[in-house]
């Protein structure tokens, strides 16, 4: 008896190991790359964001197949990644932001579920191998972003409907929760419309605009007053940083 419970012990100790280690280690995935040489075809997609370069984005960027986007949950996120196990690898090990989704049926079946896939922006899968490859075995792990100044709120749509585009988040990058504040307003949850686009049919025109933003970690950012009154559709406002 006392030995069978030693073997349980040791068991669950094993399989808290390996928990640890998906965690916290790295993980197996493929890649492959679009957008041409200069990435301009990597702007747009199913993340809203109409141009990863005046975003802050640049071309490190990566569309992920739907296993690892998670309906648009993993936009803004960040993820360290190396090459590994092929003849064609270079040594380095790079951070890219997850900025698009890559669909099923895409690089010859290689994004379609269940299979973890970064689509890499052709700059950034050129860090990692020789582009001749087409194709590498990749390790990553998801860690915290990097930004140069403050999130960033584009402001659409009209007074019967607002949307707003969240972008250069940094920390954990992923925005699960953001709200809208009026001046003469309490807090207003917006709701998820797609990627990282927020909405709310609440009406706020004429009055200063304050946001609150929280990440897949739990953390939470407020700007405030970041919009005067006079604020317009179509303009960007940037506000405070994790």
């Amino acid at each position: 008896m006392a030995a069978a419970m030693v073997v349980q012990v040791l068991l669950v100790a094993m399989r808290l190991l390996l928990a640890f280690q998906r965690v916290d280690g790295w993980d197996q995935a493929h890649a492959t790359y679009y957008g041409g040489s200069d990435a301009q075809g990597t702007n747009n997609g199913a993340c809203g964001y109409s141009n990863v370069f005046s975003l802050g984005y640049g071309t490190m960027t990566a569309a992920l197949s739907a296993p690892l986007f998670n309906n648009g949950k993993a936009c803004g996120a960040c993820y360290q990644i190396r090459c590994a196990g092929d003849s064609n690898c270079h040594s380095n090990v790079i951070t890219v932001t997850a900025t698009n989704l890559c669909p099923q049926g895409s690089n010859g079946g290689w994004c379609d579920s269940p299979n973890v896939h970064f689509d890499l922006a052709q700059p950034a899968f050129n860090q990692i191998a020789n582009l001749v490859a087409g194709h590498v075995t990749l390790e990553y792990q998801k860690v915290n972003c990097y930004r140069s100044g403050g999130i960033r709120f584009y402001v659409q749509g009209h007074t019967y409907f607002i949307q707003v585009l969240v972008s250069n988040v940094a920390g954990a990058g992923d925005v699960t929760a953001v709200s809208i504040k009026g001046s003469n307003t309490g807090w207003i949850s917006m709701t998820n419309a797609w990627g990282q686009n927020w909405q709310t049919s609440t009406v706020l025109d004429g009055q200063a605009l304050s946001f609150m933003v929280t990440t897949s970690d739990g953390r939470t950012v407020t700007s405030n007053n970041i919009a005067a009154s006079g604020w317009q559709y179509g303009q960007t406002f940037e506000g405070s940083q994790f």
